[in-house]
């Protein structure tokens, strides 16, 4: 497994489209690995490659790919990156091996992470109606969704000291579970995407309604296998759309 990250130069024309499509931005991305075909891209059994975009600032977006193999990032540097400031040695992307990470893993063992994910619940609008996929579109249920995920992905939020919390004992809201100020755990960067996809079977155009989130927090390892089948395989829906791709970090403590 690898990890690489990309900068891309957002005042680039190319940089702009890719920016704002996350279709162009998926097939983009796929084609930089020559022995996926386009064909395979809908084989479940196909490797798994994980993108998630980082709008640190206007001048710093940054792509981060997880892929079973090292990419070719040559087409994006062209389009979206400095293609006159790269070298043989220096070709405008980092890959790394994501395996000694991935094998230092320890139960108990803390760290910081940033996690982008469609948080998604099933809802029946009246009895007898089929459930629907619906977006969650509040911080305090976007949290809840993704502690709801923590176990059976091998780790868990940490909770903040009482002395940290801004709520006095404060974790219910009208009754109901509220983790509004328990974790330590934000979210940021919501993006609501919307874009016309084809249907394969009828060749119709369909709208595709996409509600993002960004969660920045610290965890800690609970069962190392899980987590690493988290980082390598992703987390909840519309990974074809940069969603799903948790990354770790050294944290102080």
């Amino acid at each position: 497994m690898y990890l690489t990250r990309f900068r891309m130069n957002p005042p680039r024309p190319g940089a702009r489209r890719l920016l704002a499509s996350p279709q162009a931005l998926h097939a983009a991305v796929m084609s930089s690995f020559p022995e996926l075909l386009p064909s395979d891209s809908g084989d479940p059994h196909a490797p798994r490659v994980l993108w998630r975009l980082d709008h640190n600032s206007r001048a710093e977006v940054l792509l981060y790919i997880v892929s079973p193999d090292s990419p070719d990032l040559t087409h994006l540097v062209e389009q979206a990156g400095w293609p006159a400031a790269s070298t043989p040695d220096k070709p405008g992307w980092l890959s790394r091996s994501y395996v000694p990470l991935l094998d230092r893993l320890a139960e108990g063992d803390i760290w910081a992470f940033r996690l982008t994910a469609n948080p998604v619940h099933y809802i029946r609008r009246k009895e007898g109606e089929p459930t629907k996929r619906t977006a969650h579109l509040t911080p305090i249920h976007q949290k809840n969704w993704l502690l709801k995920q923590q176990d059976r992905c091998g780790f868990r939020v940490l909770e903040k000291r009482q002395a940290s919390r801004l709520l006095p004992g404060g974790t219910t809201h009208q009754g109901h579970p509220h983790h509004g100020d328990q974790h330590e755990l934000t979210v940021r960067d919501e993006r609501r995407l919307a874009f016309n996809k084809r249907d394969q079977r009828s060749s119709a155009r369909n709208t595709v309604n996409v509600v993002t989130a960004t969660f920045d927090g610290r965890l800690q390892i609970t069962d190392p296998a899980a987590l690493r089948r988290t980082l390598t395989t992703g987390l909840g829906k519309a990974k074809a759309y940069g969603c799903g791709l948790m990354t770790l970090a050294p944290t102080d403590s």
